[in-house]
């Protein structure tokens, strides 16, 4: 049966429009050969908005789904039932919309279902799925559609090659002498250079945005935060600074056409924190900077004290053009400590936007984060 689901609830980077199908031996009067014959998908949401799992174990005996730890979903082992075919199902309540995280445990091991989407999520392959609500800022629509290019750079640092993907706005070069501003978007900690596009799905926000009105045509860089070098360092992420201002950006800029005067860094979670450190450590180089699910205190692998930058509240409003905080709601530790750090910020006289959202430390809120400074930039 055709999905009837818009394409970005259950799009992802193995299966761009999923058809849930097993191929089989069959015997018909013509002889034994392959047919494909339909699957129940790993995820159904029904149409009360309760939400199915089915995962197919002939030979396990258990099965439990769960989602991660500080998650809407939260991280419940809920067990399944096998039926008489080795279908193992479990219908949830209570699921709120949006993007989940979830695992299965196979006899107590983690294992991934190959009926339900799939991304690169807490550094592994893991499943996800889309509850579908009363937003579709992200979904696939009629509008004109930018490009997503998968661009590959050699990195000084790393001593590799290193991929990013660069999202190109509709009708990108047809003016030869147009400069467009420039956002370096950052993934969160356990994830990579494809989160943005397959789980935030940042092309297509900018996409509905564009075609809106409600944002400017611009170039989105995503690149994967992990920049690790020849020899080991005691921050096993890497320097990321370094990599971004003098491996990417050299190579990004002189290839496309930007406006440095418009260019802007925003990451989340962890790379809501190389974004502050990129951004404050070069005051002005990103006079627009984006902090979803972050604080900016100063982290333990900080080589240099960027809080500085808001020592001289006037060379900072000079350089900066935007501070955005985005975060979550049911996000507690980051809503306690920002209360402080705006209460610090007002009495400084620096500016900034604060957007929060219902929701946890999760793609839903991020999404929402990206649309809102988005429409800033």
């Amino acid at each position: 049966m055709q999905n009837k689901r818009n394409e970005a609830l259950e799009s992802h980077a193995v299966f761009f429009d999923p058809a849930y199908l097993q191929m089989r031996l069959h015997k018909g009067t013509e002889g034994i050969g392959p047919r494909h014959f339909e699957e129940e998908p790993g995820v159904r949401v029904e149409e009360n908005g309760d939400v199915t799992f089915c995962f197919y174990a002939p030979e396990a005996k258990t099965m439990e789904v769960a989602g991660f730890g500080n998650s809407a979903m939260t991280g419940e082992h809920r067990s399944m039932v096998k039926d008489e075919k080795g279908y193992f199902r479990v219908t949830l309540s209570g699921i709120p919309a949006g993007f989940h995280y979830h695992e299965y445990f196979c006899d107590g091991v983690n294992v991934i279902n190959p009926q339900a989407p799939v991304g690169y999520g807490a550094h592994k392959a893991v499943n996800f799925f889309e509850k579908e609500g009363d937003e579709d800022f992200y979904f696939l629509k009629d509008v004109p559609h930018g490009e997503v290019r998968l661009e590959y750079f050699p990195s000084s640092v790393t001593g590799r090659t290193r991929a990013c993907y660069v999202y190109t706005p509709p009708g990108y070069g047809k003016d030869g002498t147009k400069k467009y501003p420039v956002l370096y978007l950052q993934h969160g900690g356990g994830e990579s250079e494809s989160g943005w596009v397959w789980q935030g799905k940042a092309n297509l926000i900018a996409d509905n945005l564009i075609a809106a009105g409600e944002c400017p045509e611009l170039l989105i860089v995503m690149n994967c935060l992990y920049c690790l070098a020849p020899e080991p360092e005691d921050f096993l992420a890497g320097d990321f600074d370094s990599m971004l201002l003098q491996d990417c950006m050299p190579f990004i800029e002189k290839k496309y056409s930007v406006d440095p005067e418009k260019r802007g860094m925003a990451g989340l979670s962890m790379g809501s924190y190389q974004t502050v450190m990129t951004t404050l450590n070069h005051l002005g180089m990103f006079p627009y900077i984006g902090i979803f699910s972050g604080t900016p205190e100063r982290r333990w692998y900080a080589k240099e004290d960027y809080m500085k930058a808001f020592e001289d509240p006037e060379a900072f409003k000079e350089r900066v053009k935007l501070l955005f905080f985005g975060y979550g709601e049911q996000e507690e530790k980051i809503v306690t400590t920002l209360a402080k750090q705006f209460e610090e910020f007002k009495e400084k006289g620096i500016p900034y936007v604060s957007y929060s959202c219902p929701g946890y430390h999760e793609w839903t809120v991020w999404r929402r984060c990206l649309r809102e400074f988005l429409k800033m930039f």
